[in-house]
């Protein structure tokens, strides 16, 4: 099972350049992709940059990015400007987001959101491989620059329409916050889903909190990423068969994430997490891949373990090889991809 590392994930009140450390941290380690995720502080694709210009082999990833707000053509670019002044694969993740973002805080309308993920990953498999010399988009008049990124399209899923979408157009479907026997549920449906597409399944990779040997920060943080799933429908399910039924309850009638952080016993954060000692955090990745996970994206506990250091250094295993720290850029040149 590949295993990767989420350097920006949910919105939390972490220091805004520790996704630049996590990102440090898992490119020494090895680590073979990074995954940096859109929220209201960070812009995926200069974070992105960033990243590529602080490390020296990792594969990026941007996103998932909310298909509300950014338009096709222009995730294309972000992507593509990306590989280009790094020299690395750039792949690229798409999402629909809340309403609580988009309208919230983007002042866009969420409208039709399966509808416009499926007509952004259907423009994005033609836009993310144009070669330079042809026209940005059919009739534009403006030539392509750029190389393809070269990285994957990543669809992010938990609906069965967002499932076929990905069956549909992507190379790899993301889980987020997910137990084993949801990812063997909705690898059966994106199994189903791709025949019917007449397509090779994509990978599967899931996002999944992960703190060894937690102290009370870590385990804090975790478990505020965990509550905000406590109404969503399939979730709220999966905690109440867990023994969580209270909880479940509590936030039904609308009650803050501090009520429900102090309502939700901390044994929830394992139900959807790796938290632990490093031999029950690894036996609990081998339930994620008997389940049918093709990739863990880690998503590190910081608060109390400065950029994932701990938990990233315990779990680095399965072809993760510690590199030196990348040599000095030269300034004043960007790289170009082979």
């Amino acid at each position: 099972m590949k295993i990767t590392a989420v350097a920006a994930a949910r919105e939390d009140d972490s220091s805004p350049d520790e996704p630049l450390r996590v990102a440090v941290c898992a490119d020494r380690l090895g680590y073979p992709e990074v995954w940096l995720g859109e929220g209201p502080t960070w812009d995926a694709f200069v974070l992105a940059a960033a990243v590529g210009a602080g490390t020296g082999r990792i594969a990026l990833t941007a996103g998932p990015v909310a298909v509300s707000v950014r338009d096709p053509y222009g995730i294309a670019r972000g992507a593509a400007s990306v590989a280009t002044v790094t020299g690395r694969p750039v792949g690229v993740a798409l999402g629909t987001s809340s309403k609580r973002v988009v309208e919230g805080v983007h002042g866009r309308v969420r409208e039709r959101p399966a509808a416009v993920l499926e007509e952004t990953a259907a423009a994005l498999r033609d836009l993310l491989h144009g070669v330079p010399g042809e026209p940005v988009v059919p009739g534009s008049g403006f030539t392509r620059r750029h190389r393809p990124p070269g990285g994957p399209l990543t669809v992010a899923a938990f609906g069965d329409r967002a499932i076929a979408v990905a069956a549909r157009y992507a190379d790899r479907m993301l889980l987020d916050v997910v137990s084993p026997e949801q990812v063997r549920v909705l690898r059966a449906k994106l199994l189903a889903a791709a025949e019917e597409a007449g397509r090779t399944p994509p990978t599967l990779a899931a996002w999944v909190p992960a703190a060894v040997d937690p102290d009370p920060a870590s385990l804090t943080q975790v478990m505020r990423s965990v509550v905000g799933y406590l109404t969503v429908p399939g979730y709220r399910e999966m905690f109440e068969a867990a023994g969580f039924g209270e909880a479940v309850a509590l936030a039904r009638t609308g009650a803050d994430p501090d009520t429900l952080l102090r309502a939700l016993p901390t044994e929830a954060a394992a139900t959807v997490g790796l938290i632990g000692g490093p031999d029950t955090v690894r036996a609990r990745m081998d339930e994620y891949a008997e389940a049918g996970l093709d990739e863990i994206a880690l998503v590190p506990a910081t608060v109390g373990d400065p950029g994932g250091e701990r938990t990233l250094t315990a779990l680095g295993g399965g072809g993760a090889t510690p590199h030196p720290p990348p040599p000095p850029r030269r300034e004043g040149k960007a790289p170009h991809p082979p």
